[in-house]
């Protein structure tokens, strides 16, 4: 893991997350995960791009499943978007920079 994106746990998530003021993207990863391998760069760069602007953070599904469970997360990597502490939107899965980019500057837009 790089050094960008802040790992988060059940306990920093209140504090991390849902008290984080403007645009927070959470990648819900594990260890086991190809996929969530492929796009931990991504999120990485992305996490670099964006700095001042969006939050980047990433929780671990097996350290922390209670977070996992109750925002109903059924695959991995999923990167989940918090506007305010609101969830607004997600994708699910490994997908291109690009699309994750034209996502984050619709909801920063």
């Amino acid at each position: 893991m790089g050094d960008k994106a802040i790992k988060v746990t059940s306990g920093t998530w209140e504090k991390d997350v849902l008290q984080a003021e403007g645009l927070v993207l959470v990648d819900f990863w594990a260890v086991w995960c190809g996929p969530c391998q492929m796009v931990a760069p991504v999120v990485e760069e992305i996490a670099g791009e964006y700095e001042g602007k969006l939050k980047v953070v990433k929780l671990n599904t097996d350290e922390n499943p209670d977070v996992a469970s109750k925002y109903r997360i059924m695959g991995i990597p999923t990167l989940m978007f918090f506007k305010n502490g609101a969830a607004v939107d997600q994708v699910v899965g490994a997908v291109p920079k690009a699309q994750l980019k034209s996502k984050i500057d619709g909801l920063i837009g």
